[in-house]
């Protein structure tokens, strides 16, 4: 895998997200916010919902989107272990556009549409019913959630913390999300509760559904 060196004097946040996660999809939006108003730069990585969920008692509704759910994340880890994780940016861009925005589902014509769009090869497509890539898938999946422990869903972030250590959270869920400078203060605020030792959880309930604007 090759990445790309951030730029001088920038913060990466490192992202797990699965593209059909709509509070994910929130989640990032706001990150590339953040970028305009704060030196962070986000790197995208996959994690998986049917992975997280195997083996799990979930709602009927809620178990054939983990069946349809991996063809998609097989698919970005294929074209992250073969072209480099810069591409899984574009290429989850453009499925959470179509997935969530287009309504078009988590098929094959989506994902060849998707590819299509990112510039990949569209052979990647394969991928998608091909079991080998699930050893790679959760390897990523792991690298990402192990820190912050199995309770918890997408999104995941990672970012540098005091002299260096890494600190790990789950969220923030949040819709719709903020912009401009709102972005910017409400990444100051979750850095400086994620940077407190000790600090594990700070929720109230959902009266909303996700708002994708």
């Amino acid at each position: 895998m090759t990445t790309t060196s951030p730029r001088s004097g920038t913060t990466v946040a490192d992202i797990w997200v699965d593209p059909r996660c709509p509070w994910a999809w929130i989640t990032s939006r706001w990150m590339l916010e953040v970028e305009q108003v704060r030196p962070v730069e986000t790197r995208f990585h996959i994690m998986s919902l049917s992975v997280l969920n195997e083996g799990r008692e979930v709602p009927e509704t809620y178990r054939q989107g983990m069946i349809d759910g991996w063809a998609c994340v097989r698919v970005c880890i294929a074209a992250q272990q073969r072209h480099g994780n810069e591409v899984l940016r574009p290429l989850y861009n453009v499925m959470g556009r179509l997935i969530h925005h287009q309504k078009a589902g988590l098929g094959h014509d989506m994902i060849r549409a998707a590819l299509e769009e990112a510039g990949l090869p569209a052979d990647l497509i394969e991928a998608a019913a091909d079991t080998s890539w699930d050893e790679p898938l959760r390897a990523e999946h792991h690298e990402g959630m192990d820190l912050v422990g199995s309770e918890v869903g997408t999104p995941v972030i990672h970012v540098a913390g005091p002299e260096g250590k890494p600190l790990a959270f789950f969220g923030p869920v949040l819709t719709p999300a903020p912009r401009a400078e709102a972005a910017g203060t409400l990444w100051d605020g979750v850095l400086a509760v994620a940077s407190t030792d000790g600090f594990f959880e700070l929720k109230r309930g959902r009266d909303r559904d996700p708002v994708f604007d």
